[in-house]
């Protein structure tokens, strides 16, 4: 039995089983398709909803917001009580504030006497307006800029938002381009400080006693203290130039930061969150206007990561969405993909046609729900999904890449019975290299240099997206003078290859070599 039981505290294990079963669910809120979403909410077995509840611009009523902010997380924990629901706090503010009254909790939670006013935009703002900072528009609901939390209006209203999410039933918040607004706040003292009254305040008002945060960060390490009780961040990718069409391959990028969590226990890295972002859909005026090689290093082929996705037909959306999660599981340790649940597409809606009536319409938002009467416009990744947490993490406990992906290990490592030092660097190259998002037969390359494991022996895991066959050798430092690739003795030149072939898409390989018995083995899974 799977345990998502916590109060006041959450275990590693039980944050992780959360984890494990999570999905960004934007806007749930105001989706025209509840009923239908908590039928997949069950069907699944969703335990956390990212993003369900949050604003950027002021489009609504304050009050009314956080009305059906409340009724949402009621009909979804009628459905199960156990589902943590998370909503946003992001690096965004605008005049609109300035019709929201400022409770007096707020004051007296700041150490002040209560007034009879409304949050100030101007006292929230960064001085001087650095570029990039501000947007002045007419409309008042999106005219406003990035707060400061180094100035106390920008923290109570972070704290306003936050103490009212929690009323509402919410146990997770999602704070946003961390790095940006505390910009001021030197080492991010008042940030942390603004963080501990949040917690204490669901600590008394939670409905469990506690609220899990996270931000767009791979961490922030105080004095050994997190910030943050895990960490989330968008896929980093490189275009796939060698196969006709828009397809991409993801990269890694950094790693979690480790330390002594909020909830008490510590780790080297912290679980963290990998999801699609969304910033707009598209990100070019016009791609016709681009060649395939320009509009190839527009973001997501001229789309943001989401829009891509959306864009991408039904067999190319379940595929992708098998090879990220096999992808995360071999990569990172500590890491969980966020599915796609629900998501804006922005200026890059899809035209589809509808499941009730037969005639085409345009969606702005993905939707994970099988196209029915009830969700006319699903995109239909239900049974992939099931498919793929059914999973579970086997392939990660079979093929892992090591748990600190930016230490490769092997510094000073000589080997016992030799006397030889070992190599720091060893790369595994060849025609695969593409299609896990380094240059082909780059015998340099950061992207696919293994780790070493002990006992003479350097290992790398990659997910290959495409059935097919490849070659590939093994370099130390970089060197062509000697490669490997197999019957234990090297070679001299780049000509000096084996192959391995994979039978079917998004297959796991591990590359596996013993320095001193120059042994190169490849497994598949």
């Amino acid at each position: 039995m799977i345990d998502y039981k916590f109060d006041g505290r959450i275990s590693k294990e039980v944050l992780e089983n959360y984890l494990s079963r999570a999905v960004t669910a934007a806007g749930l809120f105001e989706s025209k398709t509840l009923s239908d979403d908590l039928r997949v909410i069950r069907e699944l077995g969703v335990k956390f909803l990212g993003r369900a509840s949050g604003i950027w611009y002021m489009m609504e009523d304050d009050r009314e917001h956080f009305a059906r902010s409340e009724e949402l997380a009621e009909r979804v924990h009628e459905v199960d009580p156990d589902i943590i629901l998370q909503a946003c706090i992001f690096e965004w503010v605008t005049q609109k504030i300035e019709t929201v009254r400022i409770p007096e909790f707020v004051f007296r939670d700041f150490g002040m006497e209560p007034e009879d006013r409304c949050f100030c935009l101007a006292d929230t703002l960064f001085p001087g307006e650095p570029g990039g900072f501000v947007s002045h528009r007419e409309e008042p609901e999106k005219n406003g800029g990035i707060p400061d939390l180094n100035r106390k209006e920008a923290r109570m209203w972070f704290y306003y938002r936050a103490a009212r999410y929690i009323d509402c039933g919410y146990e997770a918040l999602h704070m946003g381009q961390v790095h940006l607004y505390t910009a001021d706040d030197r080492g991010m003292v008042k940030t942390q400080d603004l963080f501990e009254m949040i917690r204490r305040y669901a600590s008394v008002h939670g409905r469990r006693h506690k609220v899990l945060l996270d931000a767009h960060t791979h961490g922030v390490n105080r004095r050994g203290t997190l910030l943050f009780d895990y960490h989330a961040m968008p896929f980093t990718r490189v275009p796939l130039m060698e196969r006709e069409g828009t397809d991409l391959v993801l990269v890694r990028e950094g790693y979690s930061e480790g330390g002594l969590n909020p909830n008490g226990w510590s780790a080297q890295a912290m679980p963290y969150l990998m999801e699609y972002d969304n910033w707009g859909g598209l990100v070019v005026d016009d791609p016709a206007k681009y060649s395939r090689e320009e509009l190839a290093l527009k973001d997501w082929w001229g789309y943001d990561q989401i829009a891509w996705f959306a864009h991408q037909d039904f067999a190319k959306r379940n595929h992708f969405l098998e090879y990220t999660y096999r992808w995360l599981e071999v990569n990172n340790v500590n890491g969980f993909f966020e599915i796609p649940f629900r998501r804006m597409l922005g200026d890059a809606p899809v035209t589809m046609e509808l499941g009730d009536k037969g005639a085409k319409d345009t969606q702005t938002f993905y939707q994970i729900n099988r196209k029915s009467p009830s969700c006319p416009m699903g995109f239909g990744q239900e049974e992939t999904v099931k498919r793929l947490w059914q999973e579970g993490h086997r392939l990660r406990q079979q093929a892992a890449n090591p748990e600190l992906q930016i230490a490769y290990g092997a510094r000073e490592v000589y080997d016992p019975e030799t006397g030889i030092k070992l190599p720091e660097k060893v790369v595994v190259y060849g025609s695969f290299q593409p299609y896990v998002g380094a240059v082909r037969n780059d015998s340099n390359s950061e992207v696919t240099r293994m780790y070493y494991i002990g006992n003479n022996t350097y290992t790398l895991t990659v997910v290959i997206p495409y059935a097919g066959t490849y070659d590939f050798a093994v370099s130390t430092y970089g060197t062509l003078s000697a490669t490997y690739c197999g019957d234990g003795y090297p070679r001299s030149g780049s000509s000096n290859k084996g192959r391995f072939t994979v039978e079917k898409d998004n297959a796991a390989v591990r590359f596996r070599f013993d320095f001193t018995d120059c042994a190169v083995q490849v497994e598949i899974f």
